[in-house]
């Protein structure tokens, strides 16, 4: 280049991108992720119903499993900082004062049971979300596999939820009785629901601790569920393999 040149160029830099050239940018861009789409389709409807319903009912039996198994032990909820159960918002903001009366030692009592309670009652939920999948058609089976990351994860909920809670309840009730400061809860929380300062669902303890079990518990069974699309291979099943295999 003429010295002439590079001193032009140097005085003068290329001009900014045109405004009107942008979006033909843009759509190289996206031309990648355009060509990916029609592969991914493909291979799904390539599957057949049948494979697709057995594919599905293979990751759900697995996730659901796998989560009963982390969670329904010793420290399962007590040691995962995810899932593991505060004391309901009342206790907590109660408890500098307890702590300060000398009550600490009962507030983490309280604390350990309800983990406790909860890593009892979680084994009771694996014959419930096994039972869930023969409820599910060949189209359920296509829909969730074409769905998000927690698709599986929504259908455990949408169907087991309810009766979960049933079969909870009475083992939590069961391990929080023993606990005084519980008792004294239900009574203080049971008057502020009645008069609206508390919500309904938070005035027993073992509601309170039903209901972050089963959120627990639907986590967990979430990250297994990721874990399985990320990692179909990984899984140990052919099936599996095939079937997520063939939504990456």
């Amino acid at each position: 280049m003429h010295p002439d040149s590079r001193a032009a160029s140097r005085r003068h830099p290329p001009a900014a991108l045109h405004p009107s050239r942008r979006p033909l940018l843009l759509l190289a861009a996206a031309w990648p992720l355009a060509a990916v789409l029609p592969a991914r389709a493909s291979g799904l409807a390539a599957l057949s119903e049948a494979d697709a319903s057995r594919g599905l009912k293979a990751a759900l039996e697995t996730g659901a499993v796998n989560a009963v198994r982390l969670l329904g032990v010793a420290d399962g909820f007590w040691a995962n900082p995810r899932v593991r159960i505060p004391l309901p918002d009342p206790l907590r903001e109660a408890g500098k004062l307890m702590k300060a009366l000398g009550q600490g030692r009962q507030l983490d009592e309280l604390e350990l049971t309800i983990n406790r309670a909860a890593e009892s009652a979680v084994p009771l939920a694996r014959n419930l979300l096994v039972d869930a999948v023969r409820t599910m058609s060949v189209q359920d089976a296509k829909t969730i596999l074409a769905g998000g990351d927690t698709s599986v994860t929504d259908f455990f909920a949408g169907r087991t939820r309810a009766p979960l809670a049933e079969s909870f309840l009475p083992k939590v009730r069961q391990a929080v009785a023993q606990v005084g400061l519980a008792q004294r809860y239900d009574q203080v929380a049971g008057k502020a629901a009645s008069m609206g300062l508390l919500k309904g669902e938070d005035a027993g303890i073992d509601r309170y601790v039903t209901r972050k079990a089963l959120d627990g518990l639907y986590l967990v069974i979430g990250d297994e569920e990721k874990k399985i699309r990320r990692d179909p291979v990984g899984a140990g099943s052919d099936i599996l393999r095939r079937v997520f295999g063939a939504l990456q």
